[in-house]
């Protein structure tokens, strides 16, 4: 049998049965793939029913404030996949009565959809025979066809694409594509693929060579930016104080504490004699509980964390630069899963209770 019979075959017994997969609706199909995007699928498919919950067409979410869908997304990270979803679904709304487009070319306009998404969009939604390739899907022709070219540089994308297409079932593009996905998924996982009971081991390259822990092959990864963050939650009798992140780094858009980033981590003696931290407080100030550090892995930075409860007040010249709010109304804002967490804990809990006593 030769790779696409082979491929399919497999699929047919082994699919995955997934909430999006089925439904004939492209608006679902497009929000589960955003979600998806970097995000495993045991975790990503609570969030797809969230948001089906409280957007259910691309109408009501190209309606919706930006904070609420900012705030539905807390906790899976990325969170430019989030606006680019709402600006996105303006963007739809506007230019095409709320149906999202039914090709590749024009998918590929929206915000947010690279090459994997607008074709998974186009072959699940609309059955148009364009590639799917993610990271599954990529190491399984790596594999099975002995491809020796990185999959994320463009020279490589090109051949992996030239080659899908050359494989691919015109009469079943989604399927094909879908099928890709799930092999790579459940049979040629990453590491201890299941090569001996693989329906592919007599044609594969990697198994006949023993190359499966070489590919695909992978770039060279940068290096880690170890960051360390000092948060200063003042609280001013039932009020503190906030700001919204707006530079070009992680969190946009995300609501945090007043913030310190350094160099090295600082304790309370050393912050107090920072210089942004006497700009910002002067010495009318005073510490209630430093929490323990935190560590927060991201795909290229680590993120060490501390939290410094206080009592005071900002200085006249920095008050401008942060909103007031009542203490309890700090988990209706969107913020970073590390503040959300601390938020939860029982640190945070006498000081930001859901109801204020």
């Amino acid at each position: 049998m030769d790779f696409t019979t082979t491929l399919l075959s497999w699929y047919e017994a082994h699919a995955r049965h997934l909430p999006w997969r089925g439904t004939g609706n492209p608006y679902h199909v497009w929000l589960s793939e955003v979600i998806l995007q970097q995000t495993r699928v045991a975790q990503g498919t609570a969030y797809y029913f969230r948001f089906l919950e409280y957007f259910p067409t691309i109408r009501a979410l190209a309606d919706a404030p930006l904070d609420l869908v900012m705030k539905c997304w807390q906790g899976l990270g990325y969170y430019t996949r989030a606006r680019n979803l709402h600006k996105a679904a303006k963007l739809v709304v506007a230019e095409y009565g709320g149906e999202l487009p039914n090709n590749y070319e024009a998918l590929r306009k929206l915000p947010g959809l690279g090459p994997y998404a607008a074709g998974a969009v186009a072959s699940f939604a609309f059955n148009e025979a364009v590639p799917a390739l993610d990271g599954n899907g990529y190491r399984v022709l790596a594999r099975v066809l002995g491809i020796f070219e990185i999959p994320t540089k463009p020279a490589g994308q090109r051949i992996f694409r030239e080659r899908c297409l050359e494989l691919m079932d015109r009469q079943r593009p989604a399927d094909f594509n879908q099928a890709l996905i799930d092999f790579g998924a459940l049979q040629c996982v990453p590491s201890s693929p299941r090569c001996a009971e693989c329906p592919m081991n007599s044609f594969c390259y990697a198994y006949a060579h023993a190359k499966q822990h070489v590919l695909p092959l992978k770039e060279t990864p940068n290096a880690l930016r170890v960051r360390y963050f000092h948060y200063i939650i003042l609280l001013e009798n039932n009020y503190t104080y906030i700001e919204l992140r707006r530079t070009k780094d992680i969190w946009h858009s995300l609501y945090q504490f007043p913030l310190i980033e350094t160099d090295a981590p600082l304790t309370w003696d050393e912050l107090v004699k920072n210089t942004q931290f006497k700009t910002l407080f002067g010495k009318r100030i005073t510490l209630r509980e430093a929490v323990a550090e935190k560590v927060q892995k991201l795909t290229h930075q680590e993120l060490h964390l501390r939290f410094f409860i206080v009592e005071g007040k900002l200085t006249a010249t920095c008050r401008a630069q942060y909103e007031r709010i009542e203490r309890v109304a700090i988990h209706a804002h969107q913020v970073p899963i590390s503040i959300a967490k601390f938020l939860a804990s029982e640190v945070a809990a006498p000081y930001f209770p859901t109801q204020m006593q």
